[in-house]
């Protein structure tokens, strides 16, 4: 046998070693929020975009959704507008809704888009407004057990999955940023008051679970959840949603929409979830398509 055939023959074992997990996630839709590094680093945006090109072609239907917490930090730096954060969410007055909606549907997304139409006519850019996708209510955030008001924050009451699963069924990657509209019929008038911004994770939570996805994977700046941090960097591999549910009160105020998105996926219908390491190359890949996989999966509990 040549040279080159024994080079070649770790390439088909990696192959073969994908081809169950082909078979399983084959016409199931994967839905991904893409944030933290991956959304900043440019070797790692095109690694993403890869990826999830990737799974369209091996058969999966790929949803991202996006949020853009750095870009719209600096863009509203610009705007001379001061970023503040309370219980963990961006405080977000009507003015700063406009540059909100207009960094995340206007650049990130349009970044997003074009990276995956570099491989072909894939990617369809909506936000949560677009086809009635997202309808929320005001969010107040809890500060030392206080309700506080942080202006055009929105929580998801209602989705509609009709226009997400025509581009599915078109064979487009939908890319989604996560604004919602107003539920209210008596918020709307003036420019920034008929529209939410949105926690991207819970966002892509609740979007796994309108469309009853295989799978929902969040990409983090981390390896995924630590049994004991700060004192051991050990990653929880797999836990159920009542084992998450325990840990919850005691995560980093940063993992717990994450986490908390993962488990209202399980808990309705999602079969995993996955929080996953956006700042290692193709870790989408290495979790779906491999027997080791990467990061923490949040599975449903023994007899669900």
């Amino acid at each position: 046998m040549s040279t080159r055939k024994h080079t070649a023959l770790p390439k088909a074992r990696i192959l073969i070693e994908a081809l169950p997990w082909l078979t399983r996630h084959n016409g199931r839709t994967v839905v991904i929020k893409f944030g933290g590094n991956a959304m900043v680093d440019e070797e790692l945006k095109a690694a993403f975009a890869q990826d999830v090109v990737f799974l369209r072609q091996a058969g999966l239907r790929p949803v991202v959704v996006h949020g853009g917490g750095p870009q719209i930090s600096a863009q509203l730096e610009k705007a001379g507008l001061a970023s503040e954060f309370r219980g963990g969410l961006r405080v977000t007055t009507p003015e700063m809704m406009d540059v909100v909606r207009m960094v995340l549907a206007g650049q990130v997304q349009r970044e997003l888009v074009g990276l995956l139409n570099q491989h072909g006519p894939l990617a369809v850019g909506m936000t949560g407004e677009d086809a009635h996708l997202f309808a929320a209510v005001k969010r107040h955030a809890d500060v030392d057990g206080e309700r506080v008001d942080i202006g055009r924050v929105g929580e998801i009451t209602a989705v509609d999955t009709g226009a997400i699963e025509a581009l599915l069924d078109d064979g487009r990657i939908p890319v989604v940023s996560s604004i919602a509209r107003s539920a209210d019929e008596a918020d709307e008038g003036s420019p920034g008051t008929g529209v939410y911004n949105v926690n991207a994770d819970t966002a892509a939570a609740a979007l796994a679970a309108a469309l009853g996805a295989e799978t929902l994977m969040v990409l983090t700046d981390v390896e995924g959840l630590y049994a004991d941090w700060p004192n051991s960097d050990d990653v929880i591999s797999r836990l159920t949603v009542s084992e998450l549910e325990k840990l919850l009160p005691d995560l980093a105020s940063g993992m717990v929409p994450k986490m908390e998105g993962c488990l209202h996926a399980v808990r309705n219908g999602v079969r995993t979830a996955r929080v996953i390491d956006g700042r290692v190359q193709h870790s989408i890949l290495l979790e779906i398509f491999t027997d080791e996989g990467i990061g923490t999966m949040v599975v449903p509990d023994e007899g669900e």
